[in-house]
Order: structure tokens, then sequence, then C-alpha cells
């Protein structure tokens, strides 16, 4: 029921990408720039400014985007207390999430989705990407939700949220209100995941493309969760990749600040990763939910 035109200004603005908003809609590109135009028309407003190969949302677009996730909200519950009153949906649900994952942004899904289904019993199990994975291949779970861009023909894979990793350190780090070049980041102080962990992999692939290697910068420790980095940062003068999804928090309490790095972003996409073939009910009905 979500209005397709905002759909598709929807998927453009969490991707920051035409390209990567047809290829999800699988539409053509110009059908998506027609799209946003007719809105911008209506609206009588610019929705993105194009800096270079990016683009960026205006405060227009911004706007858009925080009422078109309440809409968005709106039509889900909708649909989902319709549902309840028609079906009676019963059974077990084993899920399994990379740590980020499953510590910021699983939580208040899984409360909501409890709060209408209360006959189904869920169980979250958390790993790394790599650890999650096995899990799926050995049955142990129903799906999983990774953070990682490897891809298995083992399973499917189904695009679940946008996000963006970011260089954080202390509020009152030195080199808090600086603009880094990449070739800073062979004269600081580092800490990164530990190996298995999908975010390490997505980093480590991102600065390659640039002509950055991770073994040639000075790592102090890898450490085995984005918790344990975000306390380590309070107490030193090193800098971390994190997913700016697990510091929301300690930016709005300016406890870390984002360093930004001219002319670099990490983007990614978090990935539902599923059995191959036919899926269940539930989790037919899971992915519905957080679509």
């Amino acid at each position: 029921m979500f209005d397709y035109r905002l759909k598709v200004f929807h998927t453009v603005a969490s991707r920051l990408s035409f390209t990567r908003a047809s290829e999800e809609l699988h539409i053509s590109q110009p059908a998506v720039t027609k799209h946003i135009k007719e809105i911008e028309t209506q609206l009588g407003a610019k929705l993105f400014d194009r800096k270079g190969t990016s683009i960026q949302l205006t405060q227009s677009g911004k706007i858009l985007l925080e009422h078109a996730e309440k809409i968005r909200g709106v039509y889900r519950d909708l649909e989902f207390e319709i549902s309840q009153i028609n079906q009676q949906h019963k059974g077990k649900l084993i899920i399994g999430a990379s740590t980020t994952v499953a510590q910021y942004i699983l939580p208040e899904i899984l409360a909501k989705f409890n709060s209408y289904y209360k006959d189904i019993k869920i169980e979250l199990l958390t790993g790394n990407t790599e650890a999650i994975s096995q899990l799926l291949k050995e049955e142990k779970i129903d799906l999983g939700i990774i953070e990682g861009e490897s891809q298995s023909s083992y399973f499917d894979y189904k695009t679940f949220k946008a996000d963006e990793i970011v260089l954080a350190a202390k509020a009152n780090h030195p080199l808090a209100h600086k603009t880094l070049h990449l070739k800073d980041l062979y004269d600081v102080d580092m800490i990164f995941r530990e190996q298995g962990s999908g975010t390490l992999e997505f980093i480590q692939n991102r600065l390659k493309e640039e002509g950055v290697h991770i073994n040639e910068l000075h790592t102090v420790i890898h450490l085995g969760s984005s918790e344990s980095i975000k306390n380590y940062l309070l107490y030193s003068d090193c800098m971390a990749f994190l997913s700016i999804s697990t510091i929301l928090t300690e930016l709005k309490n300016n406890i870390l600040t984002v360093i930004d790095i001219k002319n670099f972003s990490i983007e990614r996409d978090f990935h539902f990763i599923l059995p191959k073939g036919e899926q269940s009910e539930l989790i037919k009905l899971f992915l519905r939910f957080t679509d």
C-alpha cells in the first residue's frame, strides 16, 4: 500500500544512489529519475543534491524521508493489524544475527513483532558473519542477518537495511574537528574487529580499493564487539571504523565523534541470509514485517 513514488524516493534516499535503487526496485534508472522529479514538482522542492558521482539529501529531502518513514510504518501497522484478525500465526523462529545487527537494530524490530504475534516464539543467536553462515548451513537457525559481503552458493541473500561505517574517536580527540586524508590513517593508532567479522571484511575491502592495506596500518588491538571498541576509544587516542548504528547514542551525548575523511565513505547493506528454495510461512511473515 506504500505509495509507489514514495517507495522509490525512500529507496533512493536510503541507498543514496539512483543506480542501486533501480536495481533493487527492478525498474530502469530513467524511471527512478522520473518518479523523483514528479515528487519534486508536486512538492515544489529539490530533494537531492549531486556532488560529483554521489548524491546527498537536501533539507527538504531529509524532511520527506522522515515523514516517508512514518507513513511506511503506518501502512505496515495497518496491514499487520488486519492480518491479526484474519489469521492465527503460531510457531518458533530461530534467527541468527551478526553482532551489530543483534545489538543495535533487531531489538526494536523483535519487540514490535512480538507485540503483534504473541504466539510466535523467537530465539536470537548472535555471532560474527562467519559463525551465522555456519549455523544456517548446519540448519541450526531458520534465517540469518549478516553484515559481511562474502556470499555463498549455499544460500539466498536479500537486502535488509542500509548502513554506513564511519571513523570514530572520543569527542575530545586531538583530531576531533579535523578532516583527514586516507594516507593519514598510516599515522594514527587503530582498533579493528576480530577476524571473521563481516564489518572487518567490508572495511578491509573498501580501503583496499583505495590502495590502503589494513595490515600496514598501526593496529593496537583487535576486539570482538563494537561495545568493546567504543569503551576502548574513550580511554585512548585510537580511532576505529564503526557502524553508525552502533554509536548514535554516543554521538547524541557528545561522547564520541565522527572523523571526516576527504572524498571517502563506506556504505553497505545488511543482508538476510536464507536457505535455498521455498521459505516457510514464518520466514515469509518475518521478511514482510521487516520490509
